[in-house]
C-alpha cells in the first residue's frame, strides 16, 4: 500500500493525536481539524456547477470536513491560478481542483505540491490529473462521450454539424467537439465556433452561422445554458424542428427539450458525483493515511451513506483503477423519468 507523502502523514499524525478518532467508514473524517478546498473554473453565471457544490455539501455532512468552495467569478483560468496559489499558502488539508488548462494548473498547483498536500481532480478527462500527481479522478472522459455523442448522431444520418464552445481556453470542451467531430468523419476544428458563454450572444451567432450556413444538419452545446441560446439562434434562424440538437449536461429546461423534442439528447456526467466522491476519496486518504486507490475505492463502495446518496439520486459511478467515471450516459425521451426529479440539483 502507497503512503502519502511525509509532510502529510506528519500533519495527519498530528492531527489524529490531538483530536478524538471518528471511527467507521461510514463515520467521516478522523481530525475534526481537517479542511478541504474545491477550486473550480466554473464561472458565477454558470449554474450547471451548483449540482457539484450540492454533492460537495453532502459529502462534507457525510465525512464531517468543512470544505470550501472556491471559483473564479468570470470563469477566467489565470483567476483560478491565483486561487490554487492561495490554497497552498492558507494550508488546506486537502486540494480538489478541475483541471481546465493542464500548463497553468501545473503552475498554480506548485505551492501545494511543495507542501505535499493531498489533491484530487475532478471534471473531464482523467490524463492532466494523473500528470499532476492527483490521488484520484472523478469525471468524464470527454472526447469518448463526445465520439460517443457523435456515433448517436451520425446512426440518425448526420454527417455535419456546428459545434458550440463556450470556453475556448478549456481543453475538455475541444475534446468533446473533436470527439463528435471524429465520430461523423468531419473536421472539428472547422466545425467548431468559439461563443462566448453569453446565452444571449451564443443566439445571435448561432442564428447568424445557420443563415449563412443552410446545409448544417445539427447543432452540438456542450452546456445547459449555451443550449437555450442555441435553441433560440435555430428558432432566429427559421429552422426550429429543422436541426438535430444535442448537448452536454442537463438542466430542467434541457429536460423539457428533450420532451418536447426540440433536443434529440443529452449527455450526462452525473456532476453531483464530482463533489462527492472527490471529498469522500479524499477524506478517506486522509482519514486512512493513504493514496491506494484500491483501499479507498473498496471504502467508498463499502460505506452505507455513500451507498444511500448514489440510490437515493439513482446515480451509477464506474471505477477503473486511479479514476472514477462518472459519465456519459444519454438521456432520452424514453429515459426521462430517473432524472427529471432531481436536474439541476442532483442529477
Amino acid at each position: 500500500m502507497k503512503t502519502i507523502g511525509r509532510g502529510i502523514a506528519r500533519r495527519a499524525v498530528l492531527g489524529f493525536a490531538a483530536m478524538t478518532l471518528i471511527t467507521g467508514l461510514s463515520s467521516g473524517l478522523a481530525a475534526a481539524d481537517e479542511r478541504f478546498v474545491l477550486v473550480s473554473h466554473g464561472s458565477d453565471s454558470n449554474v450547471w456547477w451548483n449540482t457539484v457544490k450540492n454533492g460537495m455539501r453532502d459529502a462534507s455532512e457525510d465525512f464531517n470536513v468543512p470544505v470550501d468552495y472556491r471559483n473564479p467569478p468570470t470563469g477566467d483560468t489565470g483567476d483560478m491560478v491565483r486561487i490554487l496559489e492561495q490554497a497552498a499558502a492558507r494550508n488546506y488539508s486537502g486540494v480538489i481542483t478541475t483541471v481546465p488548462n493542464m500548463e497553468m494548473i501545473q503552475k498554480g498547483l506548485a505551492g501545494i505540491k511543495a507542501k505535499h498536500i493531498p489533491l484530487v481532480t475532478i471534471n473531464g478527462g482523467p490524463e492532466s490529473g494523473m500528470k499532476l500527481g492527483a490521488i484520484m479522478h472523478i469525471g468524464q472522459p470527454e472526447y469518448d462521450a463526445g465520439k460517443a455523442a457523435g456515433e448517436r448522431a451520425k446512426a440518425a444520418g448526420i454527417h455535419d454539424f456546428l459545434c458550440v464552445n463556450h470556453g475556448a481556453d478549456i481543453q475538455a470542451l475541444w475534446d468533446r467537439c473533436k470527439g463528435f467531430a471524429d465520430a461523423i468523419g468531419v473536421d472539428y476544428k472547422k466545425s467548431t465556433m468559439d461563443s462566448g458563454e453569453d446565452p444571449t450572444v451564443i443566439q445571435s451567432k448561432v442564428a447568424a452561422y445557420l443563415r449563412s450556413h443552410h446545409n448544417t444538419q445539427a447543432v452540438l452545446a456542450l452546456g445547459p445554458d449555451q443550449a437555450t441560446g442555441v435553441l433560440r439562434g435555430i428558432n432566429d434562424a427559421g429552422l426550429s424542428g429543422k436541426v438535430y440538437v444535442a448537448t452536454f449536461d442537463l438542466s430542467p429546461d434541457i429536460l423539457k427539450a428533450i420532451q418536447s423534442g426540440k433536443i434529440a439528447f443529452a449527455i450526462d456526467q452525473q456532476p453531483y458525483l464530482q463533489g462527492y466522491l472527490s471529498v469522500a476519496a479524499m477524506a478517506i486518504a486522509i482519514r486512512d493515511k493513504t493514496t491506494d486507490t484500491g483501499h479507498i475505492v473498496a471504502a467508498l463502495k463499502d460505506d452505507k451513506k455513500v451507498a444511500a446518496r448514489l440510490a437515493k439520486y439513482d446515480l451509477k459511478p464506474v471505477y477503473t483503477g486511479s479514476t472514477v467515471s462518472s459519465g456519459p450516459s444519454f438521456v432520452t425521451k424514453d429515459n426521462l423519468a430517473p432524472v427529471q426529479k432531481y436536474a439541476g440539483s442532483y442529477r
